[in-house]
């Protein structure tokens, strides 16, 4: 027999059928649950055109300040692959501490195609590359493609940063556990 919270996580299990390409993840509990020890900040990513899309991913980091270069990893059966291919561009949304609803947003894959999933949301597009940026981000930064290397079921998108901005915000997004924290960033370690 079932406790409650296998019962629960049937009927979620039912209610959101698993889209084609999330069927074959990894059997790799122990991984993610080592990796779930690592905290992380929370990203959207964009790309604009005419497969324009937006993606949450914490696997973002900075490569270079000269010249200045970041990367970011994406799946290959991701659509966001796609549009980051497509465009040769990306840009990099580092999300506040009070955009959790956001992150969850662009996490969900029933979300609308293309650019119609940015109705919903406050964005300018990037002066340089026409992605979108999201309004209230703590900062921003656009970025064309300069390399892609494979990276097992992912690619890793290497990115020449064009431009960066910085918002007004002090309260960052974290992952962390499974679960979303706040990082105050007025707050330094002694």
């Amino acid at each position: 027999m079932a406790d409650a919270g296998e019962t629960i996580e049937r009927a979620v299990l039912k209610r959101l059928p698993t889209p084609p390409g999330r069927r074959h993840l990894s059997a790799q509990t122990g991984l993610r649950e080592v990796m779930a020890q690592f905290a992380t900040g929370v990203t959207v990513l964009t790309a604009g055109g005419e497969a324009g899309h937006g993606m949450t991913a914490n696997a973002f980091s900075s490569v270079s300040l000269e010249p200045p270069m970041v990367l970011c990893c994406v799946s290959r059966a991701a659509r966001m692959h796609a549009a980051i291919t497509e465009a040769g561009s990306y840009a990099v949304n580092i999300l506040a501490a009070d955009q959790q609803d956001l992150s969850k947003y662009f996490a969900d894959w029933r979300r609308p195609a293309g650019m119609a999933q940015f109705d919903s949301v406050g964005w300018t597009p990037g002066a340089k590359t026409g992605a979108p940026l999201l309004t209230g981000a703590l900062a921003w930064l656009e970025c064309e493609l300069a390399e892609a290397y494979e990276g097992g079921d992912h690619s890793i998108f290497l990115g020449r940063v064009v431009t960066s901005s910085r918002g007004t915000g002090d309260n960052s997004l974290v992952f962390y556990g499974g679960g979303y924290h706040e990082v105050d960033g007025r707050a330094r370690a002694a």
